[in-house]
């Protein structure tokens, strides 16, 4: 039985926050398991003046993962007229109050996590939840987003499908025709448009997700909440101790160097993020690698490994 059955009438952001407390703790035991002694460390923080907060978990410098981030933030107030502009692209609807601030809650919890070995894949995940409020405290519009995707710096074949089909299962299980479509969602939302390459292989991403049931959207994103460590964990166990070169090191570096420019200039949460007020700019940036690198006009030899990827990053493949 899921936990969220025993207050069937609870309102979804309890229940949604009650989801991403649970993810929380079960996502950071997992990958855990895989680092001898580095752990998460919890940080837990606050908007003050009953406007909500977070708990940021932290680990870096492990020996499987040079850092990794698992951020659960519950957060309420007023968003500025700015923000609400920039979300009012997808929501016609949204209602300003007078001041032309808008009421909002939003809940979520958010993953970055980027192992040493070059083999590894570096991973990302996000879902979230979004209300904002009518003047007298009812909810006016709600929607979910959020999404997981893979970031390897060499292709794997036999990785980037089993990250994928965990993925498509959970979506199956509700709605085949899901999969195809967050699945191109993501391939188009995390394209480096200054490189014309995606950032990764993809997995999937949705936003403003609101036309059915909450509850059921809740059960979805559960889902897709509980394929991610089987999506994960067992490539890493089988790339975490893969022996690598200085080289493959480099290229990795150049790698996570266009990680950081998709983050920063382009990542609608990272901008949302770092500019609504009261906002905890550690938690927004806790996605950025320890290290990464750029090199002037680099290209990977033809006919190499590295060359491979650039390839499936300039054109997108169907794994599952």
């Amino acid at each position: 039985m899921s936990h969220h059955e025993d207050t069937p009438n609870a309102p979804i952001r309890e229940k949604m926050e009650a989801l991403v407390r649970q993810k929380q703790k079960e996502i950071t035991a997992g990958l855990e398991a895989l680092e001898p002694t580095a752990r998460f460390r919890p940080d837990e923080w606050s908007r003050g003046d009953g406007q909500g907060g977070g708990i940021s978990c932290v680990l870096e410098n492990g020996e499987t993962f040079e850092k990794g981030g698992v951020n659960i933030s519950i957060v309420y107030g007023k968003l500025p007229p700015k923000a609400v502009d920039r979300m009012r692209a997808d929501h016609k609807n949204l209602k300003t109050l007078d001041d032309g601030f808008v009421p909002f809650y939003a809940c979520g919890l958010s993953m970055v996590i980027h192992p040493n070995n070059p083999h590894a894949p570096t991973t990302h995940l996000n879902y979230r939840y979004f209300e904002t409020w009518n003047p007298d405290g009812t909810p006016q519009t709600w929607w979910f987003g959020g999404g997981a995707d893979l970031t390897p710096s060499y292709l794997y074949e036999e990785d980037a499908k089993l990250f994928h089909q965990e993925h498509k299962n959970a979506l199956d299980k509700h709605d085949k025709s899901l999969y195809p479509k967050y699945k191109k969602w993501c391939d188009e939302y995390f394209l480096i448009k200054h490189r014309n390459e995606t950032r990764g292989i993809g997995g999937i991403f949705f936003d403003d997700f609101d036309d059915r049931d909450p509850n059921e959207i809740l059960s979805i994103v559960e889902n897709c909440f509980d394929a991610f460590l089987p999506s994960y964990v067992p490539t890493i166990v089988k790339r975490k101790d893969q022996p690598f070169t200085e080289e493959e090191k480099n290229w990795q570096q150049l790698r996570r160097g266009r990680y950081v420019e998709f983050n920063l200039v382009l990542d609608r949460g990272t901008q949302f993020g770092l500019q609504t007020p009261g906002s905890r700019v550690e938690s927004i940036l806790m996605s950025l690698p320890s290290t990464a690198s750029w090199a002037y006009n680099h290209q990977p030899e033809e006919g190499s490994r590295e060359a491979a990827l650039l390839k499936v990053l300039k054109n997108p493949v169907d794994w599952v």
